[in-house]
């Protein structure tokens, strides 16, 4: 089984740092181009520091939609190169704002979403996106995926996951999936939710070309 609907949004976790590899931002900034050029829009964590803003800033400058979405405790550490006028507005946002609110559009990333928490950022993320892809990150961006992965082998959704592998980033973290596996603590099956590219331009044909795998679990989720 295929995806059903055509990809329209795609959520990209990585991290708010750059990391020590140049490559790191080099393959993000090819990704939101790519997705821009598709004509693919991006939901992301609404930072502008780092692998964040790189992805964003590649996409909305080269034409793409973005949304970003950011918890209000977070902006000190995840926003921090607006210019004068855009930092006086998202003030004024936070000084009153209740639950969701819309910061002022930017050019480099386009709209911000303003949130209370993180569950509340990931929730409004996943609901946008028709796909999920995982750049280099750290905690956060680990357990970004994990969530997204464990929430498919559970049913609860059947979007595309691809881990973009920049320079082997995440070797170790398959070889622990592959000895999850070996361990009979992670099926076989389950083993290939997660796609995994080497380049810009495999991830997005990942996500095209992705195939529901079979043996999840048959839960049923009211989402009513």
């Amino acid at each position: 089984m295929t995806t059903s609907t055509p990809i329209k949004t795609v959520c990209v976790f990585c991290g708010s740092s750059f990391g020590a590899k140049p490559s790191f931002a080099d393959k993000a900034k090819e990704l939101g181009e790519s997705m821009a050029a598709r004509n693919w829009g991006l939901v992301y964590g609404g930072g502008s520091t780092g692998l964040m803003g790189t992805v964003a800033r590649a996409c909305a400058t080269n034409g793409g939609y973005v949304h970003g979405i950011i918890p209000e405790a977070l902006i000190s550490r995840e926003r921090t190169d607006e210019s004068d006028e855009v930092n006086k507005k998202i003030k004024e946002s936070i000084d009153n704002h209740d639950g969701s609110t819309p910061l002022p559009d930017s050019k480099e990333y386009g709209k911000t979403t303003l949130v209370k928490d993180m569950h509340t950022r990931k929730r409004l993320m996943g609901e946008e996106a028709d796909a999920f892809v995982a750049l280099p990150g750290g905690y956060g961006t680990l357990e970004e995926l994990m969530e997204v992965v464990t929430w498919f082998q559970l049913n609860i959704h059947n979007k595309p996951i691809v881990i973009f592998n920049t320079d082997g980033f995440y070797d170790s973290f398959l070889k622990f999936i592959e000895e999850a596996i070996a361990n009979e603590f992670v099926s076989a099956k389950n083993g290939e939710i997660i796609k995994v590219a080497n380049t810009a331009e495999e991830v997005l044909k990942a996500i095209e070309e992705f195939e529901i795998p079979e043996g999840r679990f048959d839960l049923k989720w009211d989402t009513t």
